[in-house]
């Protein structure tokens, strides 16, 4: 009689990592670490600073008498704050809404596959490239009625011409637009011709066959299928008005007076110009606020279209 003896498989047994795996596995948080440290004292950490001394008494130095909501009163009713709001409001919306305009005129031109395209796209897309302080500088020139626009018409003899909105009061605030304007078109245009081209072709001839026009193309199909990057400009002309400071002061200086004054310089010249860091402080907090007004819309519409696929 025989006995058959069934061999039972092993179980398996899991490698086990060894020390370089281990090492590799914690190597890119290792590699992060010191930057989101750096980016949570050096962002978070001082807007939470901030917004402690903005119920102080802080002047000159930080100082922590809690004073309440007095500092966010005094703002309110100073007639240089309502000057700096209203005129980020005007700047606002004119640079938003000619930026995108012409980025979007000069993307369509480019997409009618012209010649030199490419030298184009460079040429109209350069002054992004340039930091503001350099955009402020050849602007202030231009525009300056001794050495500027004015100066050439009247070398031209035209001598009743008359273009000194760089210091008018009034018209102070639409030199920083027309600035400001000619930096960002270039970007606006880059990403509205990466859209048109992203757009099937097949659709387009499809109305062709139809018997639709092109501008009648763009305006009912095109430009709708586009909506989500002119929301994306939007948000990124919205962050780049609301933080406008360098281009403010270099052209203008906030002048003449405090007359094309936006709320990022008024914070500046309070908190360190003044010695008001109080209400310095309350003014970066109302400036943060209207940032986080704009934000939260288009987190909103992000996380809707992820939840809808």
């Amino acid at each position: 009689m025989t006995t058959e003896t069934q061999v039972q498989p092993l179980p398996e047994v899991a490698p086990r990592d060894s020390l370089i795996d281990k090492f590799q596995a914690v190597l890119p948080k290792l590699v992060l670490s010191p930057s989101v440290l750096i980016t949570l004292i050096f962002t978070y950490g001082f807007i939470l600073w901030s917004l402690v001394l903005s119920f102080t008494n802080s002047r000159m130095l930080p100082s922590y008498d809690w004073v309440g909501l007095s500092n966010y009163s005094k703002l309110f009713s100073m007639e240089r704050w309502t000057v700096a709001y209203t005129n980020l409001f005007i700047f606002g919306v004119l640079f938003i809404l000619i930026a995108i305009t012409v980025g979007t005129l000069l993307a369509i031109l480019l997409d009618q596959k012209i010649r030199a395209e490419g030298a184009l796209r460079t040429i109209y897309l350069y002054p992004f490239a340039l930091s503001l302080i350099v955009t402020g500088t050849a602007w202030k020139w231009i525009l300056n009625p001794e050495i500027g626009i004015e100066k050439l018409m009247h070398d031209f003899g035209f001598t009743s011409f008359q273009f000194d909105w760089l210091v008018d009061k009034d018209m102070a605030i639409y030199t920083i637009v027309i600035a400001a304007v000619w930096q960002a078109s270039g970007f606006v245009m880059a990403i509205m011709l990466a859209g048109l081209r992203g757009v099937d072709g097949s659709i387009i001839k499809a109305a062709q066959i139809d018997g639709a026009t092109m501008p009648t193309i763009y305006r009912r199909i095109i430009l709708p299928m586009m909506r989500p990057i002119f929301f994306s400009c939007f948000i990124i002309l919205s962050h780049l008005a609301i933080k406008s400071f360098d281009l403010v002061v270099v052209l203008t200086s906030g002048g003449p007076g405090y007359a094309s004054d936006l709320p990022a310089t008024f914070m500046y010249q309070h908190a360190f110009g003044r010695n008001q860091i109080g209400i310095g402080s309350a003014s970066a907090m109302i400036t943060l606020m209207g940032f986080i007004a704009i934000l939260i819309p288009y987190l909103y519409s992000e996380l809707r279209k992820k939840k809808h696929g």
